[in-house]
Parts: structure tokens; C-alpha cells; sequence
């Protein structure tokens, strides 16, 4: 489907998955990095789902951009099963970057804009305060 509405998406019947598209700069922050990050800020063993939001929409994905963030991202994967970091396998899917559509206006900086909303104070601002207190030296002002 092109240019999937957010109501589309988050219907889990179109085969997208809401994500994220980080540009960021090398030489501010490496990859490994981000890695650690989105591997300690999200379950990645719970098949199409993350907290209370369920279907193929919400599973554990990484979309790399070249041969070596692939290479990072398996070999990083392979190690937390073998040193069975998780009680589970890691069911983080890797491939590589396809077209991504950016959400509507209203779903973007959506927790920026609606810090009060229950799911808000539920679900992402005990995320952030979690990635705060492990990653705040790679956080910018």
C-alpha cells in the first residue's frame, strides 16, 4: 500500500510497522550506540507487540541503510541470544530500508504535544525516564 494513513497502519492489515527514521551523524553518536539503545528501551522478544499495543504493526524492527549496519545489528542480536541477555530469543526483525512514510502532522512529537494523555503517562514517560537514567550521556539538551 502507498502512503498508509496512520489510521491504516495502526489497523494492522496493511503490513507496515509504525518506526522511526533516525538520521543522525557518526561522529556525534555511532551506531553501536543506538543499537544499545533501542535494544534496552523496548521488549525485542515479544512477537507483534510492544506494551499494550498489539499486531504486526508493533513488532520489533530494525530497517538498516547499508551492508554494515546489517552486519552490527545480526551480530549484536546473535550475541544477546547467545548470552541469553533476554528470557526469550530476540524476535527483532532486520531488513533493509524500504520506502517510509511519514505520520500525519498530528501524530508527530506526539508525546511532545500530549504529555497529560493517559496512554502518554502510562507507557512512554516511564520509557523515557528509563532512558534518561541508563543512556543520559548520549542525550543532547
Amino acid at each position: 500500500m502507498q502512503d498508509p494513513t496512520y489510521e491504516q497502519v495502526s489497523g494492522g492489515n496493511t503490513g507496515h510497522a509504525e518506526s522511526l527514521k533516525i538520521k543522525y551523524d557518526p561522529e556525534i553518536i555511532s551506531y553501536d550506540d543506538l543499537l544499545a539503545v533501542f535494544f534496552n528501551t523496548h521488549d525485542p522478544t515479544t512477537l507483534n507487540r510492544q506494551g499494550n499495543d498489539v499486531g504486526t504493526q508493533y513488532r520489533s524492527a530494525i530497517f538498516y541503510t547499508n551492508d554494515d549496519q546489517k552486519r552490527k545489528s545480526e551480530s549484536l542480536i546473535g550475541e544477546l541470544n547467545a548470552t541469553k541477555a533476554y528470557d526469550k530469543p530476540i524476535v527483532t526483525e532486520v531488513k533493509p530500508l524500504g520506502e517510509f512514510y511519514e505520520a500525519e502532522d498530528y501524530h508527530k512529537d506526539y508525546y511532545d504535544n500530549h504529555k497529560d494523555a493517559p496512554y502518554c503517562q502510562l507507557m512512554i514517560a516511564p520509557k523515557l525516564e528509563k532512558l534518561q537514567k541508563r543512556f543520559g550521556e548520549l542525550l543532547k539538551n
